[in-house]
């Protein structure tokens, strides 16, 4: 039995003081030491534009500061910073929505958002607190955008764009979702206005191949993949013979040359430059009113395969020049201005999409491509298989996969057209005609035209203004500052004026992981050493929201500046890892609208942030989504104030068997070994399960009998180390009260041992055609006619089998049996 009794486990008595403590003496500072290997673990950028931190982001903060804590442990130089993605709409908007200046919004909510993540228990150096609004860091923004128009990378031109109406600014493509704002929702529509643009698309190549060698999600990278859109293909002429029309063609792009015998319409895109040139007078008023309502749908939702194609007749004709037929003109949605030439092929035979079209409005259908046991009859849907061309002149009887090549070389041959490659990858827009943004370091001269900023006069500062409401008219609110506009010219003298769009947000996120290196440094963006020592990024977490915006811009931004010899890496993020999404309890997203956001703070005061910590990484695998549960952060609070009984209550000590006293050790090295791999993959679930397994032995150890001072007092000091990254509080308490000193988090992390490790068991799963029917503890050396014999012998398998002929049973070592049936 236990000799002694402790205070019970408050929370609310020892966790602030430990923060306090643990800043005071910077025992999380930063520090580039050439002598230990390094970790560089960063959070997503976030914007400061709420009124504070839910549970649902602890989501993301807990596990980094986690791992942030193992690596140190295990004698790593760490870099784990925090800082404010404070320009752009959400601060803006939030502005609007308030009344309050964006600068002072942003410094509210950074205030909250920062004893916020002190109050949860993160151990980030706030010596490297970084703010994208803040002069001394945008400065280097704007110097990153001279760095990208020297290389002709920046460039400025007349632009159908979108437009939010309600934000009162252009957005991006990839700022499009489902016809709306990504931040407001509003319904977007286009707009010609001059706007300044990144050449991205410089980079397709590079950053679609450059993915193969990323450690990232599969979906992320297949995200990138399809927005990137890289096709090999042929670019070829129809003939185009109108009146009043001065071009002799329309170019299509195409990845299937062998088909074009079968095309039986053109498609142009709405916003083609040839619509309004070949549109016959009697179709005018359709096509007007068509054009304008695609105005208003955003590609991505243009091109979903559940939004239905709709188009309409321009009255004018082309021809295909491989076999002097006439195709009809239409207009139709699904065809993109940004993508290819503007112009689609219409090959309904061979292409779904084309299918549907041609049988709404009663189109040709022709087979080129025969399916087998072709008879002529009508096809009911497109045949998009392989098979021997038809009714293709001189390419009859060839097999396709052939004619693609050969039918390519015909069309070079005869000046028709050529092979290239296509993209659906837009240059980035990156005008904004807001206030809160970082001023393009640009100014118009009537002698000198376009003049940047020199390096010396930067930062272009943003004034500050009493009304930075959107103008709505498209004009940026700094057009209506005089002092801001009127300058003189940096290169002639003359009077001049200032660019009055800001950037967007995402150029100030498309560098700041680089620093983070040497936030404090004036003369340059970065110390070129500090960089050379933490980047790239180890370890970058975040959601998957911006798989196609930040992730891919920054990936460019550093491309292009390792190609000005600025940085020696290529790719900024080693490995990412998206967390899942915390629900409310009824399994609906949190939202202040809905009134189920449950923030970190009714957690803490309640259960204490360490039963908040360990219960964030205990409610499901890291990446899955899952719904909120006060009854989960019970659980885990409970089992925290088990912890505490268990090692600050002595046991009683006495004599045990040496096998007693091995068992006590192997649960030691197991869990050990478990815990260690669980956090390097990242599996905080099973690594917080193995910890509650292995207190629970212990528990039931010290109750049953006296125990070995020895290798009890080697447990509780692996335990305590385990514990400390996922609840630091408890873990520093205990590690004091207990008589081991401070700090538990400067202790190094210790090493299993191997012999002591090995499971002499494993768990070996029955299953029978692939289901699940029974399981029983094996030998790990058990051999595979053992374990068939074992698993036909079993009663519950049995009862599945009975009756059957058995086809095959197969053995997966240390895994299971499946015995499939016929």
């Amino acid at each position: 039995m236990t000799q002694t009794r402790v205070e019970r486990y408050d929370p609310g008595q020892i966790e602030a003081g430990w923060q306090k403590r643990w800043e005071e003496e910077e025992l999380y500072k930063s520090v580039e030491d050439p002598n230990k290997p390094k970790f560089y673990c960063l959070d997503f950028f976030p914007y400061p534009s709420g009124d504070g931190l839910s549970v649902g982001h602890c989501r993301n903060y807990i596990p980094t500061d986690v791992i942030s804590r193992f690596y140190r442990m295990r004698g790593h130089s760490v870099l784990h910073p925090m800082g404010w993605d404070a320009f752009g709409l959400p601060a803006e908007n939030r502005a609007i929505e308030t009344g309050i200046h964006p600068s002072k919004t942003v410094q509210n909510n950074t205030d909250t958002y920062r004893r916020q993540l002190r109050l949860i228990g993160t151990s980030y150096d706030w010596s490297r607190e970084i703010n994208s609004s803040a002069p001394e860091y945008y400065r280097w923004t704007q110097w990153f955008f001279l760095k990208l128009y020297e290389r002709g990378l920046a460039y400025r031109r007349l632009s159908s764009a979108w437009w939010c109406p309600s934000c009162a600014t252009v957005l991006a493509n990839e700022e499009v979702e489902a016809g709306t704002c990504w931040r407001c929702h509003t319904p977007v529509e286009k707009k010609d206005m001059p706007q300044w643009f990144f050449k991205i698309t410089d980079y397709a190549d590079r950053l679609l191949n450059d993915l193969d060698g990323l450690d990232w999600p599969e979906p992320i990278k297949i995200m990138q993949r399809n927005w990137i859109g890289r096709s090999e293909g042929v670019e070829i002429s129809f003939g185009l013979d109108l009146p009043d029309v001065e071009t002799r063609e329309i170019r299509v792009f195409t990845t299937r040359p062998d088909t074009i015998f079968g095309v039986t319409f053109m498609v142009l895109a709405p916003e083609h430059p040839l619509v309004q040139q070949i549109t016959t007078a009697d179709r005018e008023t359709e096509v007007h009113a068509y054009v304008e309502e695609a105005r208003r749908t955003s590609e991505i939702e243009r091109l979903s395969t559940e939004h239905e194609k709709t188009g309409v007749f321009t009255g004018a004709y082309c021809t295909n020049r491989l076999n002097g037929e006439s195709v009809p003109i239409l207009i139709a949605d699904y065809a993109l201005a940004t993508y290819g030439t503007g112009a689609v092929m219409g090959v309904p035979a061979h292409d779904q999409r084309d299918f549907e079209f041609a049988t709404k409005y009663n189109l040709p259908i022709k087979v080129v491509i025969a399916p087998a046991d072709y008879s002529g009859e009508p096809l009911n849907e497109a045949y998009i298989d392989n098979g021997p061309m038809i009714e293709s002149g001189k390419f009859d009887g060839t097999i396709n996969t052939v004619g693609v090549a050969s039918v390519a070389t015909e069309i070079e041959r005869e000046g028709w057209g050529e092979r290239t490659v296509s993209y659906r990858l837009r240059d980035w827009l990156i005008s904004r005609q807001r206030y809160w943004g970082a001023p393009i370091p640009i100014v118009y001269c009537p002698k000198d035209v376009e003049v940047p900023v020199p390096e010396d006069q930067l930062p272009v500062l943003l004034p500050d203004v009493d009304q930075y409401k959107p103008s709505g008219s498209g004009s940026s609110p700094l057009a209506t500052v005089p002092d801001f506009v009127n300058t003189t010219c940096p290169k002639c003298g003359g009077p001049a004026t200032r660019e009055t769009d800001t950037m967007g947000g995402f150029a100030c996120s498309s560098w700041y992981f680089l620093r983070f290196a040497s936030p404090k440094e004036d003369e340059q963006p970065f110390d070129a050493e500090a960089m050379r020592y933490w980047l790239p990024v180890d370890l970058y977490v975040g959601g998957a929201e911006h798989a196609v915006m930040h992730l891919l811009y920054s990936r460019f931004w550093t491309k292009v500046l390792y190609d000005a010899e600025i940085l020696p890496f290529e790719e900024p993020f080693t490995k990412l890892a998206n967390q899942g999404v915390v629900q409310a309890a009824d399994g609906v997203r949190m939202s202040k609208s809905r009134g189920n956001v449950i923030t970190p703070d009714s957690v803490v005061e309640r259960f204490g942030a360490d039963s908040l910590r360990a219960y964030e990484l205990f409610m499901a695998p890291f990446d899955q989504n899952v719904s909120w549960s006060e009854e989960g952060v019970r659980g885990v609070y409970r089992w925290l104030n088990r912890v505490w009984q268990l090692v600050l209550e002595e046991p009683s000590f006495g004599e045990q068997s040496a096998e007693a006293i091995k068992e006590t050790r192997r649960w030691t090295h197991r869990t050990l070994k478990k815990v260690t791999e669980d956090l390097r993959r990242l599996h905080f679930n099973t690594m917080i399960s193995a910890l509650m397994e292995f207190t629970n032995y212990l528990g039931r150890m010290r109750e049953d009998n006296s125990v070995d001072r020895d290798s009890w007092q080697e447990a509780i000091d692996t335990l305590l180390v385990m514990l400390a990254p996922s609840a630091p509080y408890i873990a520093e308490e205990m590690f004091g009260r207990s008589g081991r000193g401070y700090s538990v988090h400067q202790q190094a992390w210790p090493d299993w041992d191997q012999e002591l490790a090995q499971a002499e068991t494993f768990t070996l799963v029955v299953q029978v055609n692939g289901k699940l029917r029974d399981r029983f503890e094996a030998p790990i050396e058990i051999d595979e006619a053992t374990a068939k014999e074992l698993a036909l012998a079993s009663e519950r398998v049995s009862v599945h089998t009975d009756g059957h002929e058995i086809e095959r049973v197969l053995f997966v070592p240390r895994r299971l049996v499946n015995i499939v049936l016929r």
